[in-house]
Parts: C-alpha cells; structure tokens; sequence
C-alpha cells in the first residue's frame, strides 16, 4: 500500500524552510512560482534544484526558457511570495527587477539570489527537477521570510 500523501504533507509540512520566488525568463517570456522544494546541491560546481510541479502552468516556462533565478525572500515580502503562489499568469508589475547574467528576473530588493543556467532535469515522481548552475549570485541582508506548518514564521531571538 502506497504511503498517503496526505500524512506526508503534513510530516513534511513541520520542516521550516525558507520561502523562495523561483522566476525564469527568455524565449517563452517570464514567468515565476513560489518554492519551497530548492535545495543547494553542490559546491563544486556549483548547483542548486528546483522540483516543479508536472501540472504547472509554469514548466513549460523553465523547460523553454533554460535558466532560473532563486530569489530568497525578506521577511517584509509575504505578498511577493503569495502573488507567485497564486494559480495563472504571473504579474511582474510594480517589482523592482534585474538581469545579471541569464535573463532570469531578479528581484532586486530580496534576501539574496543565485542566477542559474539549467544544466539537466530529471524526474521525480510528479515534479521535474530542474538542475541549474549558478552563474552568479548575491546577497543583501535582512530577516529571512520562513514557512513552517502551512503558515508564514519569522526567527525568534
């Protein structure tokens, strides 16, 4: 009998991660998600992964566009993550964005950011892992944006 999806949303829900808007752009155009699924993956070289939903609107984004950007979010910029989360077209209007290297959005005000070429996806089960290599990078300060049990946290001292 298969493990049910839903206790495992639930146990995994208790691992605190930090709150990410993932955005790529290029030929199909730009397109962003909110994620929590990215995990630093190497030193040497450098990469990092992002799993992206089968049925997102936004895979064939990543898959057409081959490059990404990490944007980790501030404490202050729940409303960034929430407006990525929400299902359709991805408004970029009103942020404040760069291009460093690949022509994936940066978010210029955010936490910090890894600017990703993709260099393989792979399968996993009903996401694609999207395996990107760190072009350049960033980091400007601040608190971090967390998610712990299906709500927004922040650090306690």
């Amino acid at each position: 009998m298969a493990f049910d999806p839903a206790i495992q949303r639930k146990i995994m829900g208790q691992f605190a991660t930090g709150v990410t808007v993932v955005t790529t752009g290029g030929k199909a155009g730009l397109h962003g998600l909110t994620a929590n699924a990215v995990a630093s993956l190497s030193l040497d070289p450098p990469l990092v992964l992002v799993a992206v939903d089968k049925k997102s609107h936004s895979l064939d984004y990543f898959k057409v566009n081959r490059c990404f950007a990490v944007n980790i979010l501030r404490l202050d910029q729940e409303d960034i993550s929430r407006r990525f989360a929400a299902s359709g077209p991805k408004i970029f209007t009103g942020l404040s964005i760069l291009s460093i290297v690949t022509g994936a959005p940066i978010l210029a005000n955010c936490l910090a950011y890894v600017d990703c070429r993709v260099v393989e996806i792979l399968p996993g089960g009903d996401h694609e892992i999207f395996v990107g290599e760190i072009v350049s990078g960033d980091l400007h300060g601040g608190q971090p944006l967390l998610y712990h049990a299906g709500k927004y946290r922040r650090l306690a001292d």
